[in-house]
């Protein structure tokens, strides 16, 4: 079953949302959560900790090293189970019951560089 649509937005809400293209450089476990992830994120001219439910959703999480990501930069710091999460990862298809894959740009890109 297909989703209903979000209610809509405004394109200014939508300008808010600043998401960049960061690499994945380091995925550690997170002790203290049966369903975090913390990942070391480099944005070219920053690096970003990150905490992601990705527990549980993969059998071998580190396998997302290296990688590129889309990722919420721009969103309040957030404490969750002792750790600091700087932003969010964009993943597609936890929601809707399906094991989560990345939102990655096409081909490789330089970290940091904005969508839109």
């Amino acid at each position: 079953m297909v989703a209903p649509v979000k209610p809509t937005i405004t394109i200014d809400e939508l300008e808010k949302v600043d998401i960049r293209v960061g690499t994945i450089t380091l995925v550690e476990d997170v002790e203290n959560s049966r369903k975090l992830i913390k990942l070391t994120v480099d944005f070219g001219d920053f690096t970003r900790t990150i905490l992601t439910g990705m527990k549980g959703e993969r059998e071998n999480p580190k396998e997302i090293e290296g990688q590129q990501a889309l990722f919420v930069v721009n969103l309040a710091p957030r404490k969750m189970a002792g750790e600091l999460s700087e932003g969010m990862l964009f993943d597609i298809g936890y929601a809707d019951g399906i094991v989560p894959v990345l939102a990655q740009p096409e081909k490789p890109i330089p970290n940091g560089t904005r969508l839109g």
